[in-house]
């Protein structure tokens, strides 16, 4: 009876485990046996000031602790908070220009400190600097909507297309790898229920080891990807 509907979860360098609760509209901070470290947000009241969130839809967290917060279904916006939670500075508004979001669904920080947002409804990824400075948009027919969003240490990035009822069921969900330029690398998968095929993939991880890992909305399972040798 914590949760009503927890969406976005980020493992931070210290194994701290990340949610947002687009129920409650919280951010919370959680070891990872559960006990709550950090609480940002009022339970079950909207926001959109430095108190408050409106389905808040993921967490990336920097180093030193601080961290990034894309609140998401409503705000259309990026807010940072140091360590301990104090806000620190917002931007983002809803908008298609440089900056301005249709839904900033996921977020991760780059190799080069630099955070990119998944820019979902407007199919797109668009990067800043730590400040929210904007840097660039990167947008093509192979990202599709991108959903899910992650880094690796090589500077590569991964994101999962969720896809569009708008368009035909093979079209609708793949992954992308993109160098830290924005080129497509390579993509895998497609839309299905088969091993390697997705149901509304929501969200990416890459494990310690490489690997990837998918989860799936409708298709309601996490799914693990390795390289070919």
């Amino acid at each position: 009876n914590r949760f009503i509907m927890p969406h976005g979860l980020t493992i931070d360098s210290g194994g701290n485990v990340w949610l947002t609760d687009v129920g409650l509209h919280q951010v919370f901070q959680c070891t990872p046996e559960g006990k709550v470290l950090l609480t940002l947000g009022e339970a079950g009241v909207p926001g959109a000031d430095a108190r408050h969130f409106n389905l808040p839809t993921d967490v990336a967290v920097l180093a030193d602790g601080s961290f990034y917060v894309s609140d998401g279904y409503k705000n259309t916006r990026v807010v940072k908070f140091s360590a301990t939670g104090e806000f620190e500075f917002q931007w983002g508004s809803k908008g298609r220009g440089d900056g301005e979001f249709n839904l900033p669904h996921g977020i991760a920080i780059d190799s080069q400190g630099r955070v990119i947002v998944c820019d979902r409804e407007n199919e797109r990824l668009q990067l800043f600097d730590g400040s929210g400075g904007f840097i660039a948009a990167w947008k093509s027919p192979q990202l599709g909507k991108p959903y899910g969003i992650a880094t690796a240490p090589d500077g590569h990035v991964f994101i999962i297309d969720g896809g569009s009822p708008s368009v035909r069921p093979e079209q609708r969900g793949k992954a992308v790898e993109l160098d830290a330029s924005g080129t497509v690398i390579d993509t895998f998968g497609s839309f299905g229920q088969a091993p390697g095929q997705f149901q509304l993939g929501h969200d990416i991880a890459i494990g310690p080891d490489g690997a990837i890992y998918v989860a799936e909305g409708t298709g309601a399972r996490v799914q693990k990807f390795v390289r070919r040798n």
